[in-house]
């Protein structure tokens, strides 16, 4: 390696390839002398948009926290909405009652918190008393007496009516009989009826008088019985008010009672008045009945039997004492901060459920089920965005719900006129509530961008970082957390080394040695997996050494594939050449993304190049296995090739260039670096070391960009070298600017440091030809001619040969253009 330039040969030290953590700074001996913490570190925009959203009262000011899974946004949003809302009153209980004019309209009423359920239980046990107060008054003595009295008059008055009629008709010697068909006249003399013969064998006079008076009489009974129905309405109107009477005198008394234990709820009074009047209408219903046929839950007229207890029953939608589904004796103070698992259109708004019953499907007030809307009203809601999005008709109604400020109940099928089963319309309860959706970045955008209510609805956003700074304050905070964690899932304390592991770890994950990752639900994930291993050992505390066999635990448990990669690489099946050297040839590094777990893989790159028309064909993209990123730093090879070395002439070449053994899409800029090294040593025809792989992405200057997964690609590379033997040649070329990204393996920085293994950091490509060959790159002069013995002059070189030779193609020969006629020339 002596022939590399001296500006490129130094690679770099071991302590720039990972930024310990200096445990001795830290200011405690273990994570149980430190102070619980209550916020999440590294989000303060995201928490000040909370705290905005929370104070704000105006419409529309509800909230959309939307950040990468994992970084603690649901519990975070949870605990501040709790601690806010323990601050603000307790909301209303809701329940719906029986509307006695309209029974397919519920009406819904509004109690003091606490007092819903008290309401239903005082209404069941007025019903128990009315099942035994009703018959026990109409089977009293006065009340039989007294319906006896009414029949009695009743038949008194037929009777003497009748009477009168018998006694006028028979002073005229005519009898009132009763008939099959009903009441007649008919002739007697000396007491005997006169058969139709012995009528007509009478005096002429005396027929004809007899029958002026008997059609007198037949008046007079017409008049009769046509007064009758009139006497029998009467009575019945009699006993009905005697029943009204009865009832009242023994319901009076106990629904008096309700209305002065309730007399400051108005809507309840209102109700019990209602119940009252219904109850005197109905009071048959509470009477025993001889058989029960088909019961049906609404209508106008009340049910007989049982079903008399549902009419009168109280259906609890909100109870502020049953908050979280556990039962308080006193609703809790504050508001509810309710989190919706299933946020389906029923589970939302509530459903009507409806019972089979003698071949139809019917249904009451009883059978409505409030939703998460409900129990949230006057506080909270928080809903998963995707869930929430993916359930029909969901997002639409909790948009409708949010606009109208009220909870209106009405199933999909009802809103697009498919229901064809009796349902019910309940009243709508009025509705305050702020909503919480979480989410991704990208689904918070698309919904700004292509729903015209989001933006009027959600003015409020949460940015959840997926990391932080890593200095004083961010270390201090991971440690705060690592305590936390420990004392609230009954963990073994850590010591200062263990604490400054997870906080390298941390930076580890966010692949930056100045950043610390967000997620903490991994964070947590370690050092609850180094509480076993500490376990396993019979420690008292969780040192270092158990963090890091946790970690090792953790990738161990993902990488079967990445072993399985190096092992075809070592048996030569995935063919990586790390020795020798090549031309057109380099090593490339990718990175393989295994959800939580990636891990880089080495990829050999090649070049051939011709005369041609200036092409750089990406063969990856020919076949549809390039994905637009990678096809665009394909072109911006042509394009440095064209400014260097072809400003004023075309540029006469047919490059192609292909990802070896490469049987999926690749994608992404970050092997453009290493593609324009093998075109550079292709046109030289200057042979490429295999001890080396490249990453990075390249601009049309030359410059040497930064890329990601830098240190899971060094790795991977660093893998496959130290299986074959490490021989002190081999390294890795990375950008520049992705060298404060570096947070190594410890097996990688050792090796590093003993000078076994190299890391370089390029910032040209004019830099990393200079390693990848040893041969200089050459600076253009004034004249932009390369000095002699450069890659530069070489290059620029070749193409002036691939010109000439295009140049000399195109032009017809000699012989053919004497040949050829002055006509022919104009012509042509």
């Amino acid at each position: 390696m002596s022939d590399i330039p001296q500006s490129a040969r130094a690679a770099l030290p071991a302590e720039k390839l990972q930024t310990r953590c200096d445990s001795a700074a830290l200011p405690f001996e273990t994570t149980a002398e430190l102070e619980p913490l209550e916020e999440i570190g590294g989000q303060r925009r995201a928490a000040e948009a909370v705290r905005f959203a929370v104070g704000m009262t105006h419409d529309g000011y509800n909230l959309f926290a939307f950040g990468p899974e994992g970084t603690g946004k649901y519990s975070f949003v949870r605990r501040y909405l709790e601690r806010a809302a323990s601050e603000a009153p307790t909301p209303a209980d809701w329940c719906y009652v029986n509307n006695f004019e309209e029974a397919h309209r519920p009406k819904a009423l509004s109690l003091p918190a606490g007092k819903a359920c008290p309401f239903r239980d005082d209404m069941a046990q007025l019903v128990d008393e009315l099942k035994l107060a009703i018959p026990a008054a109409f089977e009293s003595d006065e009340h039989r007496n007294r319906k006896s009295a009414i029949q009695e008059q009743f038949k008194e008055r037929q009777e003497e009516a009748f009477g009168k009629l018998q006694a006028h008709a028979k002073e005229h010697d005519i009898a009132l009989i009763r008939t099959p068909v009903g009441l007649a006249l008919a002739p007697i003399r000396d007491g005997e009826v006169l058969n139709p013969k012995e009528f007509e064998a009478l005096p002429e006079d005396e027929k004809k008088s007899r029958r002026a008076v008997s059609e007198d009489l037949q008046k007079d009974l017409e008049g009769l019985l046509r007064q009758i129905p009139g006497w029998e309405r009467e009575q019945r109107q009699e006993l009905r008010d005697l029943d009204r009477e009865t009832t009242m005198f023994a319901v009076g008394h106990l629904i008096d009672e309700l209305k002065r234990a309730w007399q400051d709820e108005p809507e309840v009074v209102a109700h019990l008045d209602a119940v009252s009047d219904d109850v005197i209408d109905n009071a048959e219903a509470f009477l025993p009945q001889e058989a029960e046929g088909p019961q049906i839950l609404f209508g106008g007229k009340a049910p007989s039997g049982s079903a008399i207890v549902r009419r009168y029953q109280v259906n609890v939608i909100v109870d502020q004492t049953r908050r979280e589904g556990v039962r308080r004796p006193e609703p809790p103070e504050g508001v509810p901060v309710i989190y919706e698992d299933h946020p389906t259109q029923p589970n939302l708004v509530d459903r009507t459920e409806h019972i089979a019953q003698f071949g139809t499907l019917v249904t009451d007030f009883n059978l409505i089920k409030g939703g998460a809307l409900h129990r949230a009203n006057g506080g909270w809601l928080i809903l998963d965005a995707h869930k929430l999005l993916t359930q029909p008709y969901a997002w639409e109604t909790l948009k409708r719900a949010l606009r109208s400020e009220r909870i209106r109940i009405e199933s999909p099928a009802e809103s697009l006129g498919w229901s064809t089963t009796t349902t019910l319309e309940p009243e709508p309860i009025p509705l305050s509530v702020k909503i919480v959706l979480l989410g991704e970045p990208q689904l918070y955008y698309l919904l700004m961008h292509y729903d015209p209510d989001f933006r009027e609805l959600f003015r409020v956003a949460a940015d959840f970082a997926s990391d932080m700074d890593r200095d004083t304050d961010g270390t201090l905070i991971y440690a705060r957390l690592i305590g936390t964690v420990a004392a609230r899932d009954g963990l073994k304390s850590l010591d200062r080394d263990a604490v400054a592991r997870v906080v390298e770890h941390g930076a580890r994950l966010a692949g930056d040695a100045e950043k610390l990752t967000t997620h903490m639900g991994t964070i947590e994930d370690v050092v609850r997996e180094a509480d076993f291993w500490a376990r396993e050992d019979g420690a008292e505390i969780i040192t270092a050494a158990h963090v890091q066999r946790a970690i090792d635990a953790r990738v161990f448990r993902s990488d079967r594939l990445r072993e399985r990669v190096q092992e075809e690489i070592h048996r030569g099946t995935l063919v990586i050449e790390t020795e020798d050297a090549r031309v057109g040839q380099v090593n490339g590094l990718a990175v393989i993304q295994l959800d939580h777990f990636a891990f880089g893989r080495p990829s050999r790159i090649s070049c051939r190049v011709r005369l041609g028309k200036g092409e750089v064909v990406d063969i990856e993209r020919e076949v549809a296995l390039g994905g637009p990123l990678h096809s665009k730093g394909v072109m911006i090879l042509s394009s440095f090739l064209s400014s260097r070395f072809a400003g004023d002439r075309p540029l006469s070449l047919s490059a192609s260039l292909v990802f070896e053994q490469s049987y999926g899409g690749v994608d992404g800029d970050s092997a453009s670096s290493a593609e324009l090294y093998a075109l550079l040593s292709a046109l030289a025809e200057m042979p490429i070391r295999q001890c080396f792989a490249v990453t990075g992405s390249v601009d049309q200057q030359g410059r040497v960009q930064a890329i990601g997964g830098v240190n899971e690609k060094i790795e991977g590379f660093f893998d496959v070298c130290a299986a074959r033997g490490l021989t002190g040649e081999q390294g890795v070329l990375i950008p520049e600017a992705n060298v404060k990204h570096l947070m190594l393996r410890a097996d990688v920085v050792g090796a590093c440091r003993e000078g076994r293994f190299r890391v370089h950091a390029v910032d040209t490509i004019d830099t990393g030809i200079e390693i990848l060959t040893g041969v200089p790159a050459g600076v253009a002069d004034a004249s932009g001619t390369y000095p002699i013995g450069t890659i530069n002059r070489t290059v620029a070189r070749r193409l002036a040969d691939f010109l000439a030779k295009a140049r000399k193609l195109a032009t017809p020969p000699k012989a053919k253009r004497e040949r050829r006629s002055p006509g022919e020339d104009l012509g042509r």
